[in-house]
């Protein structure tokens, strides 16, 4: 998978921009505030239809704007792409190839990333909730129907939740209106879990051996998925569905008490440990920074694996970040394989010997020079 340009408009502090000639590797550099994230974030958005760095998209759209458009020609194994996303009050439209895409699951994995930023320490020790959101994000961009069981999911919460607050000393009547809200909520509950454990266990397989990689074999990272109603290793989704409901049904008194829903996907974890020891809790910084690392080198295998082809490699002013052995590491993962685009504030920062050959912009307050 390559990106052969990306065009942006009144996108973030862009006002107009076209780049085209990239390589296998890009450097873009320049001083902090003038651009480099904000291009970071627009392949990014290109891919997902979300930023990584905020929910509010009128905030991807310039001051004193009312519309955004990023476009990107993607070479694939199966032909070239042209990819269109514009954003405005009234929402999104995506296009391929100049065809107005239907729903926006249709258009999410046209163009597969891997985005590492500073904040992705966050996954390590942040809240469970920054843990579902790497999982969705992830999950969503090689499996599109998990796409829409999530959003399906998320609309029957709303509305069982808004039930809940109402039924505090109603009668019979009402609580029917709730089993008819269980067995959507638990139907599509179970679609979300299932492929959760899936891919964990997949990212597991590749995580682990990178991590063991990056320490010399010192450490063994392993993965668990905490789901809120079932054994994490359970995959039959008979058993699921039944497991679901009796928790359901366990928690109803609780649950018109507190006025939500108390089990299901949205209350889901993931923890993280090395030689048995939680990395959330025990981990130092470096471990915590590792386990982000290699988690991050694992989605791009394990999405090579999934779509039979690599991502594209989006690393946000994280190398400065890494001493000298983990760059290392780092690079000699990507480069040949992954076409790979890299922030920082100065070449000097780099560990430029690896990075040879890479194709070098300069970004200052919104333009972009070679």
């Amino acid at each position: 998978m390559f990106v052969k340009n990306v065009s942006l408009q009144h996108y973030r502090n862009y006002e107009n921009l076209q780049l085209e000639s990239f390589g296998d590797v890009n450097l873009i550099i320049g001083r902090n505030a003038q651009g480099k994230t904000n291009l970071m974030e627009a392949l990014f958005v290109l891919a997902l239809t979300k930023s990584h760095r905020t929910s509010k998209d009128r905030e991807l759209i310039g001051f004193d704007r009312t519309s955004a458009y990023i476009s990107a020609e993607i070479d694939r194994k199966y032909g070239a792409l042209k990819l269109e996303l514009s954003l405005s009050q009234q929402g999104k439209k995506a296009k391929i190839n100049g065809l107005e895409q239907r729903k926006l699951s249709d258009f999410i994995g046209s163009l597969n990333v891997v985005m590492f930023a500073p904040e992705d320490l966050e996954i390590v020790k942040g809240t469970p909730g920054v843990r579902r959101r790497f999982l969705d994000m992830e999950i969503g961009q090689v499996a599109p129907s998990y796409l829409f069981h999530l959003q399906q999911y998320q609309k029957v919460l709303v509305q069982r939740n808004n039930l809940l607050k109402q039924l505090w000393g109603k009668g019979s009547t009402e609580l029917a209106m709730l089993d008819i809200w269980n067995s959507q909520l638990v139907e599509h509950g179970v679609k979300i879990v299932k492929k959760r454990k899936q891919f964990i266990k997949k990212l597991q397989k590749w995580a682990e051996g990178i991590h063991q990689g990056i320490t010399n074999g010192l450490e063994q990272l392993s993965l668990h998925y905490l789901p809120s109603f079932a054994e994490a290793e359970e995959e039959d989704e008979a058993v699921l569905f039944e497991t679901f409901m009796i928790k359901l049904s366990q928690m109803k008194e609780q649950e018109i008490r507190r006025g939500m829903t108390l089990a299901g996907p949205h209350r889901d974890d993931l923890a993280f440990y090395i030689n048995g020891k939680e990395v959330q809790t025990y981990g130092s910084q470096g471990q915590q920074r590792t386990t982000a690392l290699s988690l991050k080198l694992a989605e791009i295998e394990l999405i090579q694996e999934e779509i039979g082809e690599y991502p594209v490699l989006l690393l946000d002013d994280v190398l400065s970040e890494l001493d000298p052995y983990r760059q290392t590491q780092l690079i000699e993962t990507f480069q040949s394989k992954v076409q790979t685009f890299i922030t920082a504030t100065g070449i000097e920062s780099l560990n430029t010997d690896k990075l040879k050959g890479a194709s070098i912009f300069h970004v200052h307050d919104g333009q972009v020079g070679s």
